[in-house]
């Protein structure tokens, strides 16, 4: 496999260019390089014109240029090339010509942003800084394709909610990052995000609770504010379809068993009724895990069917081949107390509750697959006997990963020891409200998805990793970007490039790449961690927190 940024050192500053994810191959053009202006054509081979437009858009806001529709070899030429990998592409530029050859519509767009990234930071802007500035980009030549294929971040609604601009922006975000899955954790004990017109009453009551503990659980402090809201159908489909024009997939996330105080708020008779009293509930306005969840029965059953049936008309499988079934920090208290759950698992001939959950898993993955999607949760749905289809997302460490991928099935590792991004950066005092490990710039360079020891066959099972942010102690925008950046600039950089071992990753050169990325950052206002730690502004002194020491382990 040929080294990340393989660049002919005499001829190509790769600091000053500052390209993330670093490429394949870096090499400096026989010719160029090439200036942009207002006679410059942008032609676009058949298959390329959502790229172009998306140029047009975007390179036109900033640079003030037409990029008129073009025909032949001169200007930003853009073509498909069926012997390139499907997402690799090639970036030559010369004193005639940029051509941006790809394997598909989506190697044309990742190779649209290494490009962007070349005309400097001030190409991430929204207008012009000045009037008439002369734009060149440089002569270099870039041959890149990705390490995997599912690059991701999960993103917590549930918790904090972030209104749709905002999920547009990230989406952006990801984008910039040659990012291509973009996870959706839309349900949770402290809020239902999505509308779903057969049950209305998931979004009136489900998505509003009526304070929010601020801090760790354990803090004693309270936003006394009530909080909420939801995407409507519309609002989904608009998310949706802005993605798609990125090349990115949604994965929607609709969390079963357990995180399902706020469906049984909304529902009662979805929960455990012969154990409790379920009309008592709330939305819950604390964090951790709550001990009420959904009812083994075939009403159960039905009513979610019913929410997916929606759920898979909002996501269409061209985006969204796979669907999130949670399945994680189910508590079996319930169970064990409920005559109708004991009679459930009598009846299924099931082991015992763990029994039960699979049984609520192997359900949807059938009714998924009989409908073109596959299920894909996190790695509790594992205990109790996995479904053939289904795919893990490895949250715990890399352990029920490595199971699910020996035993045949695919995985998205995304450990939370590793890249959990609401956890710490530093650890220092200022930290904000200081969650988990610290896992810094550096240890999130060095992460690997691949777990040494994997056998070549269970390797080919690793589909790629995603980045995960949880949303607890994330009350707005603003404190997403801190922990968010810019440490998924490195993760993108693991899940794109073909790095070394992660002892000999070269740090100090992607640390020099940076220079120019926080530029970027800046341009696009993302209001990331600053090298030498958060200003004033982005502390949150006497917010309780909930730091561990020492190094995460490696489970």
């Amino acid at each position: 496999m040929t080294p990340a940024n393989s660049v002919s050192p005499d001829t190509v500053d790769t600091a000053a260019l500052g390209l993330i994810p670093a490429p394949r191959t870096l090499t400096a053009s026989a010719s160029g390089p090439y200036p942009l202006g207002r006679d410059t054509p942008l032609s676009a081979a058949p298959g390329t014109e959502g790229v172009a437009r998306w140029l047009r858009a975007t390179l036109g806001a900033v640079t003030g240029l037409p990029l008129a529709e073009g025909a032949g070899d001169r200007g930003i030429v853009l073509a498909l090339d069926e012997e390139l990998a499907p997402e690799a592409y090639r970036l030559a530029v010369g004193a005639d010509a940029v051509r941006l050859t790809g394997g598909s519509a989506a190697g044309i767009f990742r190779g649209a942003q290494t490009l962007r990234q070349l005309l400097g930071p001030d190409a991430f802007r929204r207008a012009p800084l000045s009037a008439g500035r002369a734009w060149e980009v440089p002569a270099v030549v870039v041959e890149d394709e990705p390490r995997f294929g599912w690059r991701g971040m999960m993103l917590d609604v549930s918790r904090h909610f972030l209104p749709k601009d905002d999920v547009l922006r990230y989406l952006d975000l990801l984008a910039a990052h040659k990012l291509n899955v973009f996870h959706f954790h839309l349900t949770d004990d402290q809020g239902w995000r999505i509308e779903i017109k057969r049950y209305p009453r998931l979004t009136e009551v489900g998505s509003w609770r009526s304070r929010t503990k601020y801090g760790h659980r354990a803090s004693e402090l309270w936003d006394e504010t009530p909080y909420g809201g939801f995407y409507t159908q519309d609002d989904i489909r608009e998310i949706v379809a802005y993605a798609a024009e990125r090349h990115i997939r949604v994965v929607p996330e609709i969390d079963i068993p357990g995180h399902s105080q706020a469906t049984i708020t909304a529902y009662p008779e979805l929960g455990n009724t012969d154990v409790i009293d379920t009309t008592t509930l709330s939305v819950w306005d604390n964090w951790g895990v709550s001990p009420n969840v959904l009812a083994p029965t075939e009403n159960t059953l039905r009513f979610f069917e019913g929410v997916l049936e929606e759920v898979l008309e909002l996501f269409p499988a061209e985006t969204s081949p796979f669907v999130h079934m949670g399945g994680d920090e189910c508590p079996k208290d319930q169970w064990k107390e409920s005559p109708l759950a004991q009679a459930r698992i009598a009846e299924l001939g099931v082991k015992d509750e763990d029994g039960l959950q699979s049984w609520f898993i192997r359900h949807f993955d059938a009714w998924l697959t009989e409908r073109g999607r596959r299920l894909i949760g996190w790695d509790e749905i594992l205990e109790g006997g996995l479904a053939e289809g289904a795919a893990v997302s490895s949250w715990r460490g890399y352990g029920g990963g490595i199971a699910a991928a020996e035993a045949g099935h695919d995985v998205v590792m995304c450990p939370e020891q590793q890249v959990y991004l609401d956890h710490r950066q530093d650890g220092g005092p200022d930290e904000p409200m200081p969650i988990g490990y610290v896992r810094s710039l550096e240890d999130v360079y060095r992460f690997e998805p691949v777990p040494p020891g994997l056998s070549e066959e269970a390797a080919r099972h690793i589909l790629g990793t995603q980045a995960n942010v949880w949303t607890e102690v994330m009350q707005n925008r603003a404190r997403v970007d801190y922990q968010v950046f810019p440490r998924l600039a490195a993760f993108a950089e693991v899940a794109w490039s073909a790095l070394p071992a992660p002892a000999d990753r070269d740090f100090a050169a992607f640390d020099a790449r940076m220079t120019a990325h926080y530029a970027r950052l800046d341009a696009l206002g993302v209001d990331y961690r600053p090298p030498a730690g958060p200003y004033p502004r982005q502390q949150r002194p006497g917010v309780l927190g909930f730091p561990r020491e020492g190094a995460p382990p490696v489970v």
